[in-house]
């Protein structure tokens, strides 16, 4: 029992600082954005995770590469992932930190009011009732028709639902090597970090820029992995709850480093997606429990 708790432990702290990663480097991409572009910062993170993931892929050659299912569906996943990390940032460089994490915190939800359809799952009442509710504190959070609603909130909500697609095609190719999924996200984030330089063009960048963009690249890669490490030694029901303290370190890091405040609504909004969101995976939990007996 003793080291069944030792590993819950160890499990939930390594996704709490999974979830402090992703935000401080979510942050570190909104500095940089005040002198780099979309484009450099999409380009900078492929090309420092292509390089770890290039050595860690290396000794088993090109193999996981031609054995693994569904290619097509390998490579939309690469590219919905390099699409909701560009319209991430698109979107940090105009709204607050904290706004930006609220809109894809949503995530979760739409992959539940998608998965009748697109995983021939079924939803009963409870968690349809959530997901309309999760909706309603993603209406509440944009405030559609204020003037607090803008391009770059329609980039956060696009995002989102890009991000949603991402985790039901994660969700069909479980049984694929990690390592070759996350080698075609690096990929598409190259071609489309490419095709956005191109469109925007380089921005002179100073020596501390280009350093903390392999900086950028290598939290992405430590974050995912404290995910990865915490899901394997602790059951998800334990450890997965803890996502969400990731809108409680954008708050935190988007007063203490930008001065950044978010709206009541906003707020109000969030409470209500966590709410649902947590609801949805613990019914979701429960439900699995109950088939395996």
């Amino acid at each position: 029992m003793s080291d069944q708790r030792q590993n819950y432990g160890l499990g939930i702290f390594m996704m709490l600082l999974a979830f402090f990663l992703f935000a401080a480097n979510d942050a570190l991409g909104k500095w940089l954005l005040a002198t780099a572009t979309v484009g450099q910062l999409m380009l900078a993170r492929a090309v420092v995770g292509l390089t770890v993931v290039g050595v860690l892929l290396a000794p088993a050659g090109p193999g996981p590469l031609r054995t693994q299912p569904r290619i097509g569906l390998q490579v939309l996943r690469g590219f919905l992932s390099a699409l909701e990390s560009a319209l991430f940032f698109w979107a940090l460089k105009f709204l607050p930190l904290a706004d930006v994490m609220t809109y894809y915190l949503a995530g979760p939800i739409y992959v539940t009011a998608m998965s009748p359809w697109l995983l021939g799952e079924r939803v009963g009442w409870r968690r349809w009732l959530a997901v309309i509710l999760g909706f309603v504190g993603v209406v509440i959070a944009i405030q559609p028709g204020q003037e607090s609603f803008s391009w770059g909130a329609l980039a956060a909500l696009v995002g989102s639902f890009a991000y949603a697609c991402f985790m039901i095609a994660t969700r069909k190719l479980a049984a694929t090597d990690a390592r070759v999924l996350m080698g075609w996200q690096l990929v598409a984030a190259l071609v489309i970090g490419i095709a956005l330089v191109a469109y925007q063009g380089w921005a002179p960048l100073r020596p501390i820029d280009l350093a903390l963009m392999v900086v950028l690249g290598l939290g992405s890669l430590l974050g995912n992995s404290c995910v990865n490490i915490s899901l394997k030694i602790a059951p998800a029901s334990v450890v997965v709850p803890y996502q969400y303290s990731l809108i409680i370190w954008g708050v935190l890091m988007g007063y203490l480093v930008f001065g950044e405040i978010s709206d009541p609504p906003t707020f109000v909004g969030a409470a209500i997606i966590i709410g649902a969101g947590l609801f949805i995976f613990l019914r979701e939990q429960q439900l699995r429990h109950e088939a395996r007996r």
